[in-house]
């Protein structure tokens, strides 16, 4: 074995974690490899080719050193409270720690039944685990937060859904799988040194620097609403939809994680749902900060017996920690706008014009990304018409008295010029299961340079056709 895996995770929680198996497949084979993930992590790229990885990285054949857990954690789905959720459909094999002391948990998913499948097959299907692929790689190369992927891998076995489909694994890699929704299974247990012990884990692990605090435990939390706030307002910027913003898909990390019914949102409108799943509307393009509050709320709840022995002395210390959200949230994305926008330094009045470009965009049906990468060329002499909008922006750049060249050159570093259109990625999802990868391929290919302009690439760099009821799925 080219790596070696550690339990610290495993070994630290017990109580967190179920020993459990793999269900072994019929005839896995290698779909597709990350040789870059793979070399981050120190593992030769070549490995992967391997009847040994096939064998190791499907479940197949356990890897010394290590005995694969299924993990436990609790959450609320929709606003509805599930005490036991836990992996249903996946396993934790270990961590691999890197040459310069960085840890990644190496998960499977869609590697059979556990105790926690509550009436699923524990299965995937090929399609998903793509998906998952694509979208992760393509939020890392967007410099987004994310888990991303190391493998997937086909099993030879089919699973029913709709109809049969091919079955498959994703190796997934992430910082860890801490949730909002662990923290909320062991405050559920009523013990309290299961919580601490968790605590204690997170911040070793994530927030190191929360030990300087006089009050770790709040110095905690304050991190993970700093790195939440950070992440969605990253989302907002490039029109992101996470679809199923559950406690149990938010990360204690702040990597994006779970990329289900996900989907970037192709004209401007707050409302904008594409999961099947969410027939409310609950987590809609522009209610994604006040549902990561909402989440946020639920961790200080799990948290509030460690940050004080009084009561209400650790509701009211939590309780202004999370009243910062929204403050924080609003500087990370008028700070992306500013960025997007070409502007360098912080004016009375830049908030106003941010919003007032989001609403031009709503009123007149307009992309997001395409209209901001739009801006530069404008600089270049191809002019772009929003209105009273444009010449607000460019009285506003004329104060800080920049070379319009340089500008629509920094612009373009940061305003991406293609993300994973929907239409693209499902039409490139369908011929991959049918058997041809080609698409998928030309699709990973583009997507791991997104800022930089070039021909041909209108379906990833427009707004595909309006499709009315147009749905995005979780794969289970």
């Amino acid at each position: 074995m080219p790596f070696r895996l550690e339990a610290t995770y495993a070994r630290a929680l017990p109580a967190l974690a179920q020993s459990w198996r793999a269900t072994t497949p019929s005839n896995p084979s290698m779909v597709l490899t990350n040789p870059a993930l793979a070399t981050e992590l120190g593992i030769d790229p070549a490995w992967l080719g391997t009847p040994e990885a096939v064998a190791a990285l499907s479940g197949a054949e356990a890897i010394d050193g290590t005995e694969p857990v299924a993990l436990l954690y609790a959450g609320h789905q929709f606003g509805s409270y599930s005490p036991r959720l836990g992996d249903g459909r996946a396993l934790l094999l270990g961590e691999i720690v890197t040459d310069d002391s960085r840890r990644f948990d190496l998960h499977l998913k869609g590697s059979g039944r556990t105790p926690f499948a509550r009436g699923g097959d524990g299965l995937a299907s090929l399609g998903p685990m793509l998906r998952e692929y694509l979208m992760g790689e393509a939020m890392h190369a967007l410099g987004i937060p994310t888990t991303r992927s190391l493998a997937v891998i086909e099993t030879g076995d089919s699973v029913r859904r709709e109809t049969m489909l091919p079955g498959a694994i994703l190796v997934r890699v992430a910082s860890s799988h801490i949730r909002v929704g662990t923290f909320q299974y062991a405050a559920a247990t009523g013990d309290i040194n299961l919580v601490r012990a968790l605590a204690d884990h997170a911040i070793a692990r994530h927030h190191p620097r929360a030990l300087e605090s006089d009050q770790p435990y709040l110095a905690l939390f304050d991190a993970v609403v700093e790195t939440q706030a950070a992440l969605i307002a990253e989302w907002l910027l490039v029109g992101f939809i996470h679809g199923v913003m559950n406690t149990d898909n938010m990360t204690i990390s702040g990597e994006t994680i779970d990329y289900g019914p996900c989907a970037f949102m192709e004209r401007v409108d707050p409302l904008t749902v594409f999961s099947s799943i969410d027939q409310g509307g609950r987590y809609a393009f522009g209610r994604q900060p006040s549902i990561g509050q909402w989440n946020l709320a639920r961790l200080a709840e799990t948290l509030l017996g460690l940050i004080d022995d009084d009561p209400e002395q650790a509701a009211s210390a939590a309780t202004e920690v999370l009243g910062t959200f929204g403050e924080r949230f609003s500087a990370r994305w008028h700070a992306g706008m500013r960025a997007r926008l070409g502007l360098t330094e912080h004016r009375d009045g830049d908030e106003t014009l941010n919003e007032d470009l989001i609403a031009t965009l709503h009123e007149r049906g307009l992309d997001l990304i395409s209209t901001m990468r739009s801006l530069s060329t404008h600089l270049r002499g191809a002019r772009v018409d929003l209105g009273g909008w444009t010449e607000r922006w460019e009285t506003r750049l004329a104060t800080e008295g920049r070379e319009p060249m340089t500008v629509a050159a920094e612009m373009d570093l940061v305003n991406p010029f293609v993300v994973p259109r929907n239409l693209a990625v499902q039409q490139a999802l369908d011929t991959a299961v049918a058997g041809d990868l080609t698409e998928f391929h030309r699709l990973m290919s583009e997507l791991a340079d997104p800022y930089t302009q070039r021909d041909g690439l209108d379906d990833l760099a427009l707004p595909g056709p309006a499709a009315p009821g147009f749905r995005t799925f979780c794969g289970t």
